[in-house]
């Protein structure tokens, strides 16, 4: 029995198709590509497909179609499509890329607070009140972490609409309130974050080593993110390998020659050491945490333990914006609030990240008491003032920096390396001359 397909069926029209869908079903693509390439569809043995010869009888003619093909799916596996079908650029020529973010303007706030009540109407769900829906609209702005920003993955919003709609449901209550969007929220990241738990049970019972309160010389926190899939989470940790951490290193050596070494040559070799970090997390999100930890080293003075760093830096000591911001700063926290919050603990973050912060309440809450802290620096020299407590100190005319400042102290401590360096070679060089005399 012959029936009608789906090219036959959108004959005249609009195909709409999902890559993966395609790609999973044997022979699927390579007809679809004759079909488009030859624009008629012929009527085939599915064993053809396989390579099977099938009994030879009558076979209808083709059916000339018409139909435009319309292919979704993800960038990547277009771009792997582009570069393993020679032929497929040639089948799909036209490329349109669709945002997955919309500017939060007030129209925009308008049209998803009515996709919101449209949704509830459609699927009975209870209304959601003013509170509620701002709610949602804070959650879509954290998910694209930028404050200006709103998501147009509207099938998370749905989930989260029906999950608050069911603890609504449990109270009873007649509208759906802003404490039963937290509590879906909640409970999602509960059923998500064994990992982080585990971890912070660690750091907790002394397994893994945070240092929070205090002051080092050499030593400062970062932070990296932890991606799970549809979850991730920030925890104080290193960066430890991968090309863009090397990048990040040769900028730091950029750095200290620009900065150190207009009059004299540079003489420093340098480690950082990463403790207790057993996997490479690729990224340059930690080279101004290095370059603080070589400064506090130089200059011999302390940094506060209690603020952790992220960040990457250029040559010209500029701190740029990183990724996963909102992550890394509740993943300190709630480490400083497992060991004690002080009042001096905080996140020192790049300030071109201020726009992407959209922290969880509690953080804010500690935030506005004055028992946690986010400081927004946007130079290198700011951000060692943060961490130490001591003037970075400008350049003067005559080449120098202000006494007792922390560029003072590292210029001199790299001179000194400098002088220890020629008296060596001088002392070298004598003793090869009078073992050529003797």
């Amino acid at each position: 029995m012959i029936k009608a397909g789906s090219i036959s069926r959108a004959n005249g029209g609009y195909l709409v198709l999902y890559d993966r869908d395609v790609l999973s079903n044997a022979g699927v693509w390579e007809a679809l590509q004759r079909v488009i390439k030859n624009r008629e569809l012929r009527i085939e043995e599915p064993g053809a497909f396989f390579g099977f010869v099938p009994p030879q009888g009558l076979r209808p003619e083709p059916i000339p179609t018409d139909t435009k093909v319309i292919m979704i799916g993800d960038p990547s596996l277009y771009r792997t499509l582009a570069s393993a079908d020679p032929d497929f650029r040639e089948t799909f020529k036209v490329k349109a890329d669709f945002n997955f973010e919309i500017d939060r303007t007030q129209e925009n706030i308008t049209a998803f607070a009515c996709f919101i009540a449209d949704y509830c109407n459609r699927d009975g769900l209870r209304h959601f009140d003013s509170e509620a829906v701002a709610r949602i609209i804070e959650q879509g702005a954290r998910q694209v972490e930028d404050q200006n920003k709103l998501s147009t993955r509207f099938s998370d919003t749905v989930d989260l609409l029906i999950e608050s709609n069911y603890w609504a449901e449990k109270d009873k209550a007649e509208l759906v309130s802003g404490k039963h969007v937290e509590r879906a929220i909640a409970e999602k990241i509960f059923r998500l974050n064994l990992i982080e738990e585990r971890l912070q049970d660690l750091i907790a019972e002394g397994t893994l080593l945070v240092d929070v309160d205090g002051a080092a010389v050499g030593q400062v926190n970062g932070l990296a993110v932890y991606q799970m899939g549809d979850f991730s989470f920030g925890k104080p940790s290193s960066k430890l390998s991968g090309k863009s951490h090397d990048k990040g290193v040769l900028i730091l050596g950029g750095y200290l020659g620009g900065k150190y070494a207009q009059q004299t040559p540079l003489s420093l070799s340098s480690t950082v050491c990463f403790e207790q970090s057993y996997d490479g997390v690729d990224g340059d999100s930690a080279s101004s945490t290095e370059l603080y930890a070589i400064l506090s080293s130089l200059a011999e003075i302390p940094i506060k333990q209690g603020i952790a760093v992220t960040g990457s830096v250029n040559q010209n000591g500029e701190v740029q914006a990183i990724g996963g911001v909102n992550q890394k700063i509740e993943g300190h926290y709630d480490v400083c609030r497992l060991k004690g919050l002080t009042g001096h603990q905080g996140v020192m973050i790049p300030r071109a990240n201020m726009r992407h912060l959209m922290l969880r309440s509690d953080v804010v809450d500690a935030v506005k008491a004055g028992k946690f802290h986010i400081y927004a620096v946007g130079t290198i020299d700011d951000g060692i003032e943060v961490l130490t407590g001591v003037a970075a100190g400008e350049r003067g005319s005559a080449g120098k920096y202000p006494d007792g400042s922390v560029n003072d102290r590292v210029q001199k401590k790299l001179r000194q390396f400098t002088e220890q360096q020629k008296n060596l070679a001088a002392s070298g060089n004598q003793k090869s001359a009078d073992t050529e005399t003797d």
